[in-house]
């Protein structure tokens, strides 16, 4: 394994430790004030629910996997010959995970403002390419404090799906309809 593949590992075992350590800690904590709250779909009572527990198995795979997948672009980029840009990876990520902060911290103060949120992000991801997994993992994590690790995960799977539609299959053919004029 070169140095480089090995200290990409290392990062990766680094990191998903870390968000595995702060879900562990993060559920104790609930477990002996108040317990382990669960997390209703639509949020409704009369709904199914999931309980946090699950995120300390779902939020360090989900981690790794997307460590992963972001780690085999860098290689592929590598290999292709095109130049690596880390800082721009850990800024998509901070930006995705100050997004769901923000989304976290309205939805508790019981404002409208993340349905807009919502909405501007489907309008930017046009221009930008949101679908990446910094984004994903950014995005979960800013919201697991507040919504648990299932909800936050299936709903950024789900923006996941419409940010490739939007940006690979709308956003390519107006701009090949645009240079047919």
């Amino acid at each position: 394994m070169k140095s480089n593949e090995k200290k990409k590992l290392e990062i990766r075992i680094y990191f998903t430790g870390i968000i595995t350590l702060l879900v562990g800690t993060h559920l104790i904590w609930d477990y002996y004030h108040e317990g382990v709250p669960t997390h209703h779909i639509l949020h409704r009572e009369d709904l199914p629910g999931i309980s946090n527990w699950w995120g300390v198995i779902v939020l360090p795979l989900l981690t790794w996997y997307l460590l992963y997948r972001i780690h085999q672009r860098l290689v592929n980029k590598e290999r292709l010959g095109l130049p690596q840009n880390m800082t721009r990876i850990i800024y998509r990520f901070i930006g995705a995970l100050s997004f769901g902060i923000l989304i976290s911290f309205f939805f508790t103060i019981g404002s409208d403002f993340p349905g807009y949120m919502m909405i501007g992000l489907c309008l930017v991801s046009f221009f930008v390419p949101l679908y990446r997994s910094e984004h994903l993992l950014g995005f979960v994590i800013g919201m697991t404090y507040t919504f648990g690790v299932i909800l936050p995960t299936g709903i950024g799977v789900l923006l996941t799906i419409i940010f490739i539609i939007t940006y690979k299959i709308v956003r390519t053919g107006m701009l090949y309809l645009i240079s047919k004029k």
